[in-house]
């Protein structure tokens, strides 16, 4: 007759399971962390540039009561025109300022409002809208300023 043994197997994982694990964690977000980051990067992009179309709309009400444009480069000299876009000026995506098209230009004619980063984007600097219509950007690929 065979005699049992009272020894309990112990059901864990050993360590080379552990380690193929572990390495297919880390190889997923290698991956995927890239990508995250430049969603989270075009999402503030889509902030700011709606945030310009939204104060050029200010700037175009100001413009029918006033004649004119008003330049503004902080919320002090800007009443009642937003200078930030979100809810709040420490979480938004961008500062907003507004001036001149062109020295040459009046603010009768036209204005340019500049949306400038609080992030970190490596390809899109300064968005502009002006109130003619035109848009731009500074950086290394303006490809990506209104898209």
């Amino acid at each position: 007759m065979k005699r049992r043994s009272n020894m309990s197997v112990s059901g864990g994982f050993s360590l080379i399971e552990l380690m193929i694990t572990v390495a297919i964690v880390a190889t997923v977000a290698a991956i995927g962390y890239p990508s995250y980051v430049s969603y989270v990067v075009k999402g503030k992009r889509a902030e700011c540039r709606a945030a310009l179309m939204q104060t050029m709309q200010q700037q175009e009400r100001y413009y029918t009561q006033q004649n004119a444009y008003l330049a503004y480069s902080s919320a002090a000299s800007a009443p009642n025109m937003k200078t930030f876009s979100g809810d709040k000026a420490n979480t938004s995506a961008c500062n907003i300022t507004a001036a001149q098209c062109t020295s040459t230009v009046a603010l009768t004619a036209c204005v340019v409002m500049k949306g400038a980063p609080n992030y970190t984007d490596p390809a899109v600097n300064v968005i502009t809208l002006q109130s003619d219509g035109v848009k731009g950007c500074t950086g290394t690929d303006q490809t990506k300023c209104w898209k």
